[in-house]
C-alpha cells in the first residue's frame, strides 16, 4: 500500500473502528461504574476487553481486509497487542486519575486517545494484519 490516499483511507477506517470500539468500551465502563457501582479500575479493564473484541472483528473484515489470513494467526497477534493496550489503558487511566484527581472518564479519554493512535493502530497495521497487506488491493 504505497499510495498516500489508500493509507489515509485505511487510517480513517481504523479510526472509525476505534470509535465504535471506544463507544462499547466507554459505555460498559460507565454502566459498570455508575450504575452497578464497580470500581473504575475494574470497569476500565472490562470495558477494554469488550471494546477490544469489537475492534478486532471490525478490523478483520472492514479495515485491513484480512479475508485470506487464518483467524488463529490474527487472534494470536491481536491478543499480544490487545494485552498491551489493556495494560496501558487500565494503568494509564488509574495513574492519571490518581495523580491528577481528574474524573476517571476524563483520564480514560485522554489515555485512550494516545493508546489508540500510538499503540493500537501502529501495531495492528505493521504487525497484526501485516501479512495480508501485500495481497490486498484496497
Amino acid at each position: 500500500m504505497n499510495n498516500v490516499k489508500e493509507k489515509a483511507i485505511m487510517f480513517g477506517k481504523a479510526q472509525c473502528s476505534a470509535w465504535v470500539a471506544s463507544a462499547v468500551d466507554f459505555g460498559i465502563t460507565l454502566i459498570l461504574t455508575s450504575i452497578v457501582d464497580v470500581w473504575y479500575g475494574y470497569s476500565t479493564f472490562i470495558g477494554a476487553v469488550c471494546g477490544g473484541l469489537t475492534n478486532c472483528g471490525i478490523n478483520y473484515r472492514w479495515v485491513f481486509h484480512t479475508f485470506g489470513m487464518k483467524k488463529k494467526y490474527v487472534a494470536l497477534r491481536y491478543t499480544f497487542v490487545w494485552v498491551g493496550s489493556i495494560v496501558l489503558n487500565t494503568a494509564g487511566t488509574w495513574q492519571l486519575t490518581e495523580l491528577s484527581g481528574a474524573n476517571y472518564m476524563i483520564s480514560k479519554t485522554i489515555v485512550a486517545a494516545f493508546v489508540a493512535v500510538f499503540w493500537n493502530y501502529h501495531l495492528q497495521r505493521t504487525f497484526v494484519f501485516r501479512a495480508n497487506r501485500n495481497n490486498q488491493q484496497a
